[in-house]
């Protein structure tokens, strides 16, 4: 029974304070996790941008958005300028990486590839996917081997970039099971390993679901392990800071289910069998979550 921990970084305050805490917690229940970093301008307050977006107003109000990301972060790129959190973090990144977790990239400007990435095309795509790259290099001395894209949104330019930088796996899309994406009839000689559970801010707020019963609502979820295991994404700016007693719950109760919890590389390195299905790289909705997303879609069988 494993059962992988993916951490999107997608703030300078997520980076400077959720990272740390994150680590800490994490080693003390002797927990693996592969840490995505944000890693050029936070341009949060840009994301005001998707309140027309049908569901962002709701998500917001239910999961008290003010109180996770504070004020000075929800003015980035807008009144105040981004702080450039690969810049001003590195060391924090690369304490990381020395404590023994797995790093990769989540964006270069989250709120710019999460808001822009479905409609722009290969020269744009590649620019943005260049700069998280360049800066990783800088950061880690190393090429990355991973990239999880901001908000699960992806564009063809992008499924292809993944194999042409030369990505080992990547964890961009929402789904049931490890896969080889296949997007409109074109193999993409890159793993997927898609989130598998719902995150917290997708189920708080939701049918009765609070912040003091989450935890047990998504230890129920995950109590029946897909045969391949499952995939869980937290957030920085949430399991990192005010919501890290409800993933000291998880952690605690994972591990007295039986899961193995671990990196997205140990998660791929357990599968039995790496001759993975093909499905195609649709785009569909998730409950809980404002707009569409990159999801497994239908076993490919041509």
């Amino acid at each position: 029974m494993n059962l992988a921990l993916k951490i999107d970084v997608d703030t300078y305050r997520g980076t400077r304070k959720g990272v740390p805490r994150l680590v800490e917690l994490l080693k003390k229940h002797g927990a693996g996790a592969t840490f995505l970093f944000s890693l050029g301008p936070d341009h949060t307050g840009r994301a005001i941008k998707r309140m027309f977006r049908r569901g962002f107003m709701s998500k917001v109000r239910r999961t008290s958005v003010l109180s996770h990301y504070g004020v000075p972060t929800l003015l980035y790129g807008t009144v105040l300028p981004g702080p450039n959190i690969g810049r001003r973090c590195a060391n924090i990144m690369r304490r990381v990486r020395d404590e023994g977790f797995e790093v990769g990239i989540h964006a270069f400007d989250h709120v710019r590839w999460q808001d822009h990435v479905t409609s722009e095309g290969a020269g744009w795509t590649r620019h943005q996917m260049e700069l998280a790259c360049e800066r990783f290099r800088d950061i880690f001395g190393a090429d990355p081997k991973i990239h999880g894209a901001a908000g699960w949104r992806m564009n063809r330019h992008a499924y292809r970039l993944t194999q042409l930088l030369g990505f080992s796996y990547c964890s961009d899309t929402r789904g049931t099971q490890p896969f080889v994406p296949v997007y409109q009839a074109e193999i993409i000689a890159c793993p997927q390993l898609p989130t598998t559970l719902p995150t917290l801010d997708e189920m708080i707020g939701v049918n009765g679901v609070t912040v003091d019963n989450v935890a047990q609502h998504l230890l129920e979820l995950s109590r029946d392990p897909l045969p391949s295991g499952h995939v869980y994404t937290l957030h920085a700016e949430l399991e990192g800071l005010k919501l890290a007693p409800v993933l000291e719950r998880l952690l605690e109760g994972w591990r007295a289910m039986g899961y193995t919890l671990m990196s997205l590389g140990d998660y791929f390195d357990s599968q039995p069998n790496k001759n993975l299905p093909r499905h195609e790289a649709a785009v569909g909705e998730v409950a809980g979550r404002a707009g569409t997303l990159a999801v497994q879609g239908p076993e490919f069988l041509a």
